[in-house]
């Protein structure tokens, strides 16, 4: 074993970390990876003096990590808005990005910080805002490192932070709890499976939102489709046009969720939100560049 060999194993085992903290700012797999490629080319440009002056490795990797992610956010919105159709983060498998040895009072607060329902939420942020309150909220960094991160002072920082939790806090408010979320999506895809509209309807808020991201791949709808009636047809007619697609109970981070099957490959995944013993919003992922995870083996 060389003298640089135990150095270099510690730098990659920060690789899992990087990860979580790049997906959570980002929200898809594929931009978190280049965030995190990104970093370790930055670290191994470093001459080997540079490299062994940091006394830190994880918090320089972490602070170098956030702040491509605070660049790639600024130019994501420029791209979302040339995207084909609703834009939705990837939703992941309920087994991606979960800690390995969670303190039972964090698995709740562990699982949320990946559901799509908190990533949608925190499309709406600024930048900075996001960058604020996943390090803060999510990663428990001090608002002096988060200050130096974005380049903001530390009070500044913390304002960021508390404006961003404050979103986050009513849209949480708003949520079921998780056994009756997960009654709420048996019925829902009871009904999905049946096609039976009316039993959809009653499942669905009056005001339901059905949001469906194709990304220009494969066909979806263009623009959202609101209200229970509409979301019931469409559904229903999307059973009736692929009758041999398979409706499957999943677990996701947001709970209980929906894959679609055909042919043994997964080919859309289905989160929901519910609130009220009914279903106030249906976000359809069928871009396949977003549902890798759900088809490794």
């Amino acid at each position: 074993m060389t003298d640089d060999e135990p150095a270099i194993a510690q730098v990659l085992a920060e690789r899992r970390h990087l990860m979580t903290l790049a997906f959570r700012m980002l929200g898809t797999v594929a931009e978190a990876e280049d965030a995190v490629q990104e970093t370790y080319v930055r670290w191994w440009r470093m001459g080997r003096v540079e490299r062994e002056a940091v006394q830190a490795p994880h918090f320089w990797l972490q602070r170098v990590t956030s702040r491509i992610c605070l660049d790639m956010l600024g130019s994501a919105r420029a791209r979302r808005e040339q995207y084909v159709g609703p834009w939705l983060p990837e939703p992941l498998p309920s087994q991606v990005f979960a800690h390995p040895d969670p303190d039972p009072a964090d698995q709740v607060t562990l699982d949320d910080s990946v559901s799509s329902a908190l990533l949608v939420v925190l499309e709406t942020m600024t930048p900075a805002e996001r960058v604020a309150f996943v390090l803060h909220d999510v990663f428990a960094v001090p608002f002096d490192e988060i200050a130096a991160t974005i380049g903001r002072n530390p009070g500044a920082c913390r304002q960021l932070a508390s404006s961003a939790r404050h979103r986050v806090e009513q849209a949480r408010d708003r949520r079921a709890t998780r056994r009756e979320h997960d009654d709420v999506v048996r019925a829902f895809a009871s009904a999905a499976r049946s096609g039976d509209v009316q039993a959809l309807i009653t499942a669905l808020d009056p005001d339901v939102v059905l949001r469906s991201d194709g990304g220009g791949i494969v066909t979806a709808a263009r623009r959202p489709v609101v209200g229970a009636e509409r979301v019931a047809r469409f559904i229903a007619g999307v059973v009736h046009k692929y009758p041999g697609r398979d409706v499957l109970e999943r677990e996701t981070h947001d709970g209980l969720g929906l894959a679609v099957r055909d042919e043994g490959h997964i080919i859309g995944v289905v989160t929901l939100d519910v609130s009220d013993g009914v279903v106030t919003d249906v976000r359809m992922v069928l871009n396949p560049e977003k549902l890798s995870l759900w088809n490794t083996p």
